[in-house]
């Protein structure tokens, strides 16, 4: 998709971008709620009407919150929320789409027109994306990075036409509605600063800034309603509590680099990764960190002379920055965390890939080639989804060593009455980390019938003991 194409020609490629995601995601229909969808959906009166949703308010997340209300009081009940689901990374890949082909037309050289479609394709369709799709309560990431790619795309179509409307009122409104879904759009403008950065016409940092003073002052004023929120506040503390800021840079660069390791296989993903904070000195860790810093550096100093290339680099690492770089996570990665930042490295190799030999058949072929292996992979990755059995049974496959994951899948067992499993998998989990009083603790309440909900044991036929 050139400048100056036919409308026709873009509708095309949206419309295989958009075809291909569907196909794709056909299976994630099939999955049902799994761990945090419990928390946040399922049993959180907050979300359970419009009204309550309003009493909540003002809360964290509030569209976020909504979007759940809202497929809560529509009544269409599992099938709704995975519609809602998929159409949000359907909007979403069609935007990288959009977004990838205007900012290909910045660059001084820009790469060959199909570098945007098969860049989309990749974004749209790699298996690594099904935790922010299939998974429910993953919806924080594609409903924000949705917002945050229409409001780039809005800030460049308005910067290349001069239309301050787009550039500089509903680019920051989009903005401001994507940080109202989740918080790691707060590096949008740092992202929108690059773009300016590669610019053919030039670059001028007073100029730059001027342009995206309205997001800064977005960014300012998000920040100061998040440190206003008492919950955010306590979440601050406790974040802060976890580790110290270098223990949690190196914890954060092996989560770096075992994320990126998710970009790499189509199959055998891992949605329970074994990754322990990293507490002693280790030379992985290290060399981790030290990988990431020259990335960053090579990224920047390449600006310039090698556009694409530093686009890619650093989109992905400053997507991944507010992921756990700036304040500790109990969990140092999860594939969500993936979810913007892939489009780093989709448009790379979209743009490698377009660069082959163009025999008229090819560049169709090729596309068609890897939609279809990146669908499949997909869609087989969705139906891990389909109950939590098969969820943790799968996570403890990838992760054998994952206390947490052996634990959780003791859990489901003993909700599918599946007495005697769940024992073996608690008793795992207590030998894994034996620190951890919550395997015996459930094993405990396992034996003396006490561990699920009166519902669930009555559907297993398990003693209950009454209620004082």
């Amino acid at each position: 998709m050139a400048e100056g194409a036919p409308g026709r020609e873009g509708a095309r490629a949206a419309a295989a971008v958009a075809l291909a995601t569907c196909a794709a995601y056909a299976t994630s229909f099939l999955g049902g709620w799994q761990y945090d969808d419990f928390r946040v959906i399922v049993q959180e009166p907050r979300v359970q009407s419009l009204p309550a949703w309003w009493a909540s308010m003002p809360g964290i997340r509030p569209l976020l919150k909504l979007s759940y209300a809202l497929n809560v009081q529509s009544g269409l009940g599992l099938a709704g929320f995975h519609a809602v689901n998929l159409a949000l990374h359907l909007v979403a890949a069609v935007l990288a789409l959009l977004l990838l082909d205007r900012l290909a037309r910045r660059l001084p050289v820009p790469p060959p027109p199909w570098a945007a479609l098969l860049g989309a394709l990749v974004f749209a369709l790699h298996p690594v994306q099904t935790e922010a799709v299939t998974y429910l309560s993953g919806r924080s990431s594609s409903l924000s990075g949705a917002l945050a790619l229409a409001s780039a795309h809005a800030y460049l179509l308005g910067r290349d036409r001069g239309d301050r409307r787009l550039s500089h009122f509903l680019s920051p409104a989009l903005l401001a509605a994507s940080l109202c879904a989740k918080e790691g759009a707060l590096v949008l403008p740092a992202a929108l600063l690059l773009f300016e950065a590669v610019d053919r016409r030039g670059f001028a940092w007073r100029r730059a800034l001027a342009a995206l003073a309205v997001h800064l002052g977005v960014v300012a004023a998000a920040a100061a309603a998040y440190l206003a929120s008492p919950t955010y506040r306590g979440m601050l503390g406790e974040s802060l509590a976890l580790r110290g800021p270098g223990w949690n840079a190196l914890t954060q660069a092996r989560a770096v680099a075992w994320l990126t390791g998710q970009l790499v296989p189509l199959g055998g993903l891992a949605a329970e990764p074994d990754l322990r904070a990293v507490t002693a000195w280790a030379w992985g860790p290290a060399l981790a960190l030290l990988a990431a810093l020259l990335a960053a550096g090579a990224g920047l100093a390449l600006l310039r002379r090698r556009p694409l290339l530093a686009l890619a680099v650093l989109w992905y690492l400053l997507w991944l920055a507010p992921q756990g770089w700036w304040l500790p996570r109990p969990e140092p990665a999860s594939d969500r965390q993936l979810y913007l930042a892939l489009l780093g490295p989709a448009w790379l190799a979209g743009a490698l890939l377009s660069r082959l030999p163009d025999p008229r058949l090819l560049r169709p072929a090729l596309s068609a080639a890897l939609a279809t292996v990146l669908a499949a992979a997909t869609a087989q990755r969705s139906l891990v989804y389909r109950d939590e059995v098969t969820f943790w049974s799968d996570a403890v496959a990838q992760a054998p060593g994952s206390a947490r994951a052996r634990g959780n899948l003791g859990y489901a067992l003993a909700l599918a009455c599946r007495p005697e499993e769940a024992r073996q998998a608690f008793l795992a989990a207590a030998t894994l980390d034996p620190r951890d009083p919550r395997p015996q603790v459930n094993l405990g309440l396992l034996e003396r019938g006490e561990l699920l909900p009166r519902d669930a044991a009555r559907r297993c036929q398990v003693p209950t003991r009454p209620a004082p």
